[in-house]
């Protein structure tokens, strides 16, 4: 598969080396462009790390299709400005389109609007912007005129497995820490706590549930989390950085089943979708709230002729046509192959689970339901000591966590690379670091 492939996954040097490789001092004289790039190109690349092996399982890190690739290199030969619709048609076109592909795909409400942002951090903070902006509305309270001093405390509320993105975007947006719900062992949130967070106050609320926690994989229960809000008037946003594509196959539609009642949705297509980074996505099922959070007016942008322009759907008045990679990769595989490439994530997550399991001292800590797989030993020390060896032996890389209060290393099946032979390198390459009998 070429020679990304088939190196060490780790870094072979760190930042200083390539500080020092680089020069750390801005010479006065330029250097020819081709000399610069050959010099980025041996300085930079002994510290990268080979994320497109289909051995590497870190930090839900996708690999890269080369369709995506070839188009993100459009983008940037294009180098066009997709912030206003009517200046950029072409990839305003294209990316518009890529959003009512998704929409299609992932069988959300057609009139949502969406917006690609950098990730899915920016994806959670778009949402929770116009939940905030809806809510306070509902409130009576004008939060684009009046601010936040004096307006209506709204509640945040959350499971207590949440990612860290649903905390920084509510630092972003001034919502104060969540009140966190109990979930159960596999971090799925209680209804019944939920129905208790939102039964124990008033005024304005916003729920986030998750599609894919990042150590079981597992789902909130959409249907009835979406029941209780509706009931309570409080807006229900769904972090699906990963997981929101297990509503693109037949055979995981389960997991998400109802996640289409919510309001709002976050994900990435660099991660389960394998296209470049940076790709996140925003979707919103009110895109008044999305428009009026992030729209700005003035007489030097031009005002479209129909619809709403992309800068009044994300954070970024200036951006590059992000949605472009993600377009040609849904034209490639078509729905039959996103289909094919989610189930086949979960078919080898599966696989990888239950041929580690099988390996002396190996237990598998969680069910696996999706793409993650959480590996224990009988102690964090020997846990850790099978990480540490995995990473010297530079054949596969799995992210060191803690989970249930234990160590863990966590296998993030996220790479179109990842076959039944990458799987068995895999298993081979843990056997190999297990300590000797």
């Amino acid at each position: 598969m070429g020679a990304v492939f088939g190196r060490p996954i780790p870094a072979a040097i760190g930042i200083d080396e390539v500080k020092a490789a680089i020069g750390r001092e801005l010479p006065r004289v330029g250097m020819p462009a081709e000399a610069v790039i050959e010099q980025l190109a041996e300085a930079i690349e002994p510290g990268l790390m080979a994320s497109q092996s289909g051995r590497f399982f870190g930090w839900v890190m996708g690999g890269t299709y080369p369709v995506a690739l070839a188009a993100d290199w459009l983008v940037s030969a294009w180098d066009q400005n997709a912030g206003m619709r009517d200046a950029t048609p072409g990839v305003i076109a294209a990316e518009e389109l890529a959003g009512e592909w998704l929409l299609q795909l992932l069988g959300l409400p057609g009139d949502a609007d969406v917006g690609f942002v950098t990730g899915a951090t920016s994806a959670n903070f778009v949402g929770l912007a116009a939940a905030r902006q809806h809510v306070l509305e509902q409130a009576g309270w004008d939060v684009n005129q009046d601010g936040l001093s004096g307006a209506p405390r709204i509640r945040l509320i959350a499971g207590a497995e949440r990612h860290g993105a649903i905390d920084l975007a509510a630092r972003y947006l001034g919502l104060g820490a969540a009140t966190l719900v109990p979930v159960d062992r596999h971090g799925r949130i209680s209804i019944a706590g939920l129905a208790r967070a939102l039964s124990e106050g008033s005024g304005p609320a916003i729920v986030c549930l998750q599609a894919g926690n990042i150590h079981s994989g597992a789902f909130d229960d959409f249907a009835a989390a979406s029941a209780l809000c509706r009931a309570a008037g409080a807006w229900l946003h769904i972090d699906g950085a990963f997981g929101l594509w297990a509503g693109a196959a037949p055979g995981l539609r389960h997991l998400t089943a109802g996640y289409e009642l919510a309001d709002s949705w976050a994900t990435d297509a660099h991660k389960t979708l394998n296209v470049p980074y940076d790709c996140g996505v925003a979707i919103v099922a009110r895109p008044t709230a999305m428009h009026t959070a992030f729209g700005v007016h003035a007489s030097y942008l031009l005002t479209p002729e129909a619809g709403a322009d992309p800068f009044e759907k994300v954070p970024e008045m200036s951006r590059r046509a992000r949605g472009v990679p993600l377009l040609a990769t849904l034209r490639w595989l078509g729905r039959d192959g996103v289909e094919a490439l989610v189930a086949g994530l979960a078919e080898n997550a599966a696989t990888l689970a239950a041929e580690l399991s099988e390996l002396p001292g190996v237990s598998i800590l969680n069910n696996v339901v999706f793409t993650q797989v959480c590996l224990v030993m009988a102690d964090d020390t020997a846990t850790l000591a099978v990480g540490a060896r995995l990473h010297e032996q530079g054949l596969v890389l799995a992210s060191p966590s803690r989970w249930h209060d234990r160590a863990v290393l966590r296998f993030s099946v996220s790479n179109w690379a990842t076959d039944a032979g990458e799987v068995r390198a895999t298993v081979d390459a843990v056997r190999a670091a297990l300590p000797p009998d």
